[in-house]
């Protein structure tokens, strides 16, 4: 079969470039950098992939030095296409302004054979550039900051791409992979009709092979019957997409006795979410073998003290297994005849963004950390590694899934519900400790909001950077940086984009813009923000309903003015700041509101909402909870460089 090969070197979106190959009916495939130019004989074409590393560093990532003499189109893209020019005599320089997000790409060679001509929108994850083309390569596209943005050698189909092509918001991205499937002659050789069918049967072979013969004939000529047990699945299920088709599926797949559902209640929750889920589940024929487990104290018992997300996030995991195994244990106690499979509603991007662990096919990816997510931590890849665990959507991306829910006859709204974390309210809640050694000093702050201030070219605009991290993803790495906050600014999403992606651009200790619905108003010279009074803000239960209260009003909000549909998803966060013109025995925090327009999660861009209708929001919101809200924010970065979920 005619394949598309994307050699992986450990981009967030290397797994996104083979999902969108395959929607050009081209069949793909992922294999490790290092692979060699040999093994690659049945090969049409070759795609490298991004990276968090650079070039330049020892323990970078390399290719096989004979494969960019492939007789067979090649793409280069980002940490890619910087590797392919530095290995054909090219110089790659570490720049002092990177690119992250949005950027304008001008095509200055109109007929290259893979981007159309003209001016477009393309998505940036980088901070190195290639200062020098190799000799026989010509400049085809660039941008503000990238010189050769795009390149192809004279001659022949081996292009390079600053860019990311594959992630949903750059403009012609799908256009731009199409032409490259069609310079390789792959179109039409893979239909992606059969992956459900094939993924129960699947499930079915791997789950059933191990039921007992009891007729197998033995050397003896005697019957015997085999003392190995069955295979079940226990299934792990949050109301999410992801799970309830994992677990429609598994449930299609299998008898109804080999599958139990386990739904677990942390604590950590939105409002009335446990019954909705349980209600939802029932209503699209899952109820049958679902088990539901209050486990809030549990949770909250282990989160104690705890303020680093990356902990906090292992914990949460942790505790996952440790109820599974409790209600495992009970199982077994009633019925000893199944050995039981941990079920996952695995997607992708919970691969690649915890690390590229393992998954359960037995894949082994090398992708930074962004963030742990909770059906990745070391636990289950303990299961992982012993073969016990079923993820059959662990190589799909959310746009996938919501495709195969279709398929399933799954209810319309529960397919197209807004994606809510496994580890619930718990990483909307941020955290800190007075003794964390990332707290900036006064001093500190006030250079980094002079620097800030510096960037912009709104003299009228205040900018301010408070004592708090949150966690994003530049240059397809995980990084723990401090936000700015902007409290006086023009209300044009335009010019707030553009002075967000400047700030972040320009500086290496920002990741993240927010806005302030509250204080854009006021006369006066705003004084920043400090941490809420009585350190530590760590998850208690007494701030998860606040973070509750304030998460129903803003989605009712939303949803009653027709809003809440066009958006992806719809965090709302709570953080310990508060304005430092409050009194110190002020405990008041603030609310972070986070929509986000996607379609795979891998890449997002704030959504732009009426912003008279967001300081409306915000006004209720501060009414409603006067005595625990003292400002509301807008996030109003991209992704890249910041998370969709701050922690």
């Amino acid at each position: 079969m005619k394949t598309i090969y994307v050699l992986d070197c450990g981009g967030q979106y290397c797994h996104l470039l083979a999902s969108r190959i395959r929607r050009h009916e081209a069949f793909s495939a992922v294999v490790p950098c290092e692979i060699s130019a040999e093994d690659l004989s049945d090969a049409c074409g070759v795609i490298i992939s991004g990276g968090p590393q650079s070039v330049f560093e020892e323990s970078s990532p390399r290719v096989d030095s004979k494969i960019w003499s492939l007789p067979v189109p090649l793409l280069g893209i980002c940490y890619g296409c910087q590797m392919m020019c530095q290995d054909l005599g090219g110089i790659v320089k570490n720049s002092d302004h990177g690119e992250y997000g949005a950027a304008e790409l001008h095509c200055t060679v109109e007929t290259n054979g893979l981007i159309p001509s003209g001016k477009r929108v393309v998505w940036m994850s980088h901070r190195d550039i290639v200062t020098r083309l190799p000799d026989g390569m010509e400049t085809i596209a660039t941008t503000e900051h990238s010189p050769h943005a795009a390149v192809k050698l004279i001659g022949k189909p081996v292009f390079g791409v600053q860019f990311h092509p594959e992630v949903r918001h750059t403009s012609d991205g799908e256009k731009i992979l199409g032409n490259f499937v069609d310079l390789c002659q792959a179109r039409g050789s893979w239909r992606p009709e059969n992956f459900l069918q094939v993924q129960i049967k699947n499930i079915a072979t791997r789950v059933l092979e191990s039921d007992t013969d009891e007729n197998k004939e033995q050397p003896s000529k005697k019957k015997a019957k085999l003392t190995r047990k069955k295979k079940a699945v226990f299934m792990l299920v949050s109301g999410g997409v992801d799970s309830t088709v994992a677990f429609a599926m598994i449930a299609k797949a299998l008898p109804a006795e080999r599958v139990r559902g386990l739904y677990v209640d942390t604590g950590m929750m939105r409002l009335d979410e446990s019954r909705t889920v349980r209600e939802s589940l029932e209503q699209a024929g899952l109820g049958a073998g679902l088990s539901c487990v209050d486990a809030s104290e549990r949770f909250l018992t282990a989160l104690d003290g705890v303020t680093a997300p990356e902990v906090k996030r292992r914990i949460i995991g942790r505790e996952f297994i440790n109820v599974q195994r409790d209600e495992c244990a009970k199982l077994l106690h009633e019925n000893d005849e199944y050995e039981w499979l941990l079920g996952q509603g695995t997607i992708y991007p919970d691969t690649i963004e915890s690390g590229g662990k393992r998954d359960s096919s037995g894949s082994n990816r090398k992708a930074d950390v962004i963030k742990t997510h909770h059906n990745r931590v070391a636990e289950i890849d303990a299961l992982l590694e012993q073969g016990l665990v079923l993820e059959p959507l662990s190589e799909l991306y959310k746009d996938e899934v919501r495709a195969v829910g279709e398929q399933l006859g799954l209810p319309h709204k529960m397919v197209w519900r807004q994606p809510f974390p496994g580890p619930g309210l718990g990483v909307r809640l941020l955290c800190c400790d007075a003794e964390d050694n990332h707290l900036l000093t006064v001093n500190s702050m006030a250079t980094l909001r002079d620097q800030a201030v510096a960037l912009l070219s709104q003299p009228e605009w205040q900018v301010h950077v408070p004592p708090l991290k949150s966690v994003g993803c530049q240059g397809d790495a995980r990084t723990y940086r401090h936000f700015a906050v902007l409290t006086k600014y023009r209300q044009d999403w335009d010019e707030i984009a553009t002075a967000a992606t400047r700030l972040v651009n320009g500086h290496d200790d920002l990741n993240r813009v927010v806005i302030s619905l509250k204080t854009n108003d006021s006369i006066e010279v705003h004084q920043g923000f400090s941490l809420t009074d009585s350190p530590p803000h760590t998850v208690t239960k007494s701030r998860l309903d606040i973070l509750r209260r304030a998460d129903h009003i803003a989605t009712t909000f939303l949803a009653d003015n027709g809003h809440l549909n066009n958006i992806w998803q719809c965090p709302v966060v709570m953080a310990p700041l508060k304005p430092t013109h409050l009194t110190s025995a002020s405990n008041k925090e603030v609310i972070i509101l986070r929509p986000v327009d996607s379609t795979e999660a891998m890449t997002a861009a704030f959504s732009r909402l009426p912003i008279p209708i967001l300081h409306e929001l915000a006004a209720r919101l501060l009414e409603h909870l006067s005595d625990h809200v003292a400002d509301v924010f807008y996030d109003v970065t991209n992704k890249p460089p910041g998370t969709i979920e701050w922690e």
